[in-house]
């Protein structure tokens, strides 16, 4: 019975969502280990790096409107980021969720497994983009009363977080199915879409803000199009592409166990894009009680610039988390192990040229914001904790490849708990005791301190993890085969 049901299993993907011919996706399990992870990685990293260039960008025509208007404009959308980026977290988590499951089951030979799942996260995942919507149309601002008490912020606030917000269905849409489509192995057409977006929103920002007068609303109008723009380019490819996994109703299993699987990978995901605007704010609120005279702003022009070391390895997190799931679900350990290795030796290397730069040309890099190259004082401090955070950056990439190891395998709790300690159950109490014993200017050394810490616990944990899931495997397979004869 066990034999008649695995045939039935594995014949499956031949006949499902295909013309002919092998699995895209199978490329996963046979395609030689460092090609691949550059197949799948390079279009992400270029996409992430696009959108971190397009966040500065943005910034610069929101703050070019010019007078008051621009301090309090600037002001808005510093207030309205932490939602933007919560709002974010929901649509990518549900979306790494799905991702890692669907390539676990074409690894398994499950297509049919890997639709359900595909139009199940679907689901899910718009039914957050509808409470987001929600809040969007009512919730903005008394939201927005809590961080200003300028009646014209307030109006900013509401006019370009609710225009985020209700109509981020574009942004749901485009997250999803791009994930789904690096599941199969298909990593040109998310990097080719996020470009759609970005440059739309590059080119509509000084439309709608200057030509249209809109102002911060048409900053705000220009993103949600540039979303939108990007959906409809997606949806179109997937619709035309002959895919082994599908997104239909019918396929669609409101069931708790599916939703539960998905939740258990993405909820790490969440947690960690939800607690970087929670972890900025606590950091900024240690500042200000400890009064230093810079540091929200250093913090501030820190984040921006860090994210131009970050989002590569990002990038790379999202080609090899496919390939691991896959080899995973097909029980090829040693394809595994190559990947996770080299995704460990490229991640660091990554960072170890952001390092570098870093500690050597800190004082140019903070020369192309004005405001502090102006200011003596104010630059020295900002290469001095350039410097000093800089040091987490190496550790920083072992814990990051550990994490999206983690969820490949489906081991949910352990990543979340990873992304929490990094960023606040180690980071914050250290922030707290740094500035308590040495004073404020200590408070960048919590960074290095909250990597290495985690990552010092972690990392064993992860290789004794991936051998005993293994095994499992390999006991399991060895039983079926027994049984089977």
């Amino acid at each position: 019975m066990n034999k008649q049901m695995n045939v039935q299993k594995n014949t499956i993907p031949e006949t499902y969502g295909k013309s002919s011919g092998k699995a895209k996706s199978e490329k996963m399990g046979v395609m030689p280990v460092g090609k691949l992870i550059f197949v799948m990685s390079v279009p992400a990293m270029i996409s992430m790096l696009v959108q971190a260039l397009y966040n500065v960008v943005d910034s610069m025509f929101v703050s070019a409107i010019g007078g008051v208007e621009a301090e309090r404009a600037l002001d808005a959308v510093s207030i309205a980021f932490p939602f933007q980026l919560l709002n974010m977290a929901f649509a990518l988590g549900i979306a790494v969720g799905a991702n890692s499951l669907i390539a676990r089951h074409l690894g398994e030979g499950d297509g049919y497994s890997a639709s359900k799942v595909a139009s199940t996260g679907m689901v899910v995942s718009l039914a957050h983009c509808v409470v987001f919507m929600i809040l969007g149309a009512t919730a903005v601002r008394p939201v927005a009363r809590l961080f200003t008490s300028d009646g014209q912020t307030v109006d900013m606030v509401v006019s370009y977080l609710s225009v985020c917000l209700i109509f981020s269905f574009g942004l749901y849409v485009e997250v999803f199915v791009n994930k789904v489509n690096q599941a199969m192995s298909r990593m040109t057409i998310p990097m080719i879409s996020q470009l759609i977006g970005a440059i739309t929103n590059i080119i509509l920002d000084p439309v709608f803000i200057f030509v249209f007068g809109l102002g911060v609303t048409g900053a705000a109008v220009a993103t949600v199009t540039g979303q939108i723009f990007a959906m409809i380019f997606t949806v179109i490819v997937y619709a035309v592409k002959k895919s082994e996994v599908s997104i239909l109703p019918k396929y669609v299993r409101m069931k708790g166990r599916t939703i539960a699987s998905i939740y258990k990978i993405g909820l790490p995901t969440i947690i960690l894009n939800a607690i970087g605007s929670f972890t900025i704010m606590t950091m900024n609120g240690i500042l200000s009680f400890f009064k230093s005279k810079y540091g929200i702003t250093i913090l501030g022009v820190y984040f921006k610039v860090q994210s131009f070391v970050f989002m590569p390895c990002f990038g790379l997190n999202q080609g090899i988390l496919p390939i691991l799931a896959y080899n995973y679900g097909a029980n090829k350990k040693d394809r595994f192990d190559k990947t996770f290795r080299i995704a460990l030796t490229v991640a660091l290397i990554i960072m170890a040229v952001g390092f570098v730069l870093f500690q050597t040309v800190s004082g140019y890099i903070l020369s192309a914001f004005g405001s502090i190259s102006a200011n003596a004082e104010m630059h020295a401090q900002a290469v001095s904790a350039f410097r000093i955070i800089s040091v987490s950056f190496l550790p920083a990439a072992l814990s990051v490849i550990t994490i999206t190891m983690f969820q490949s395998i489906g081991r949910g709790v352990s990543s979340m708990l990873m992304a929490v300690l990094r960023q606040v159950g180690v980071l914050i109490p250290a922030a707290l005791v740094l500035c308590v014993l040495y004073g404020v200017n200590a408070v960048w050394w919590a960074y290095p301190i909250a990597e290495i810490a985690v990552i010092a616990v972690f990392f064993p944990i992860a290789l004794k993890t991936i051998a005993k899931v293994f095994a499992i495997k390999a006991a399991f397979a060895k039983k079926e085969i027994t049984d089977a004869a």
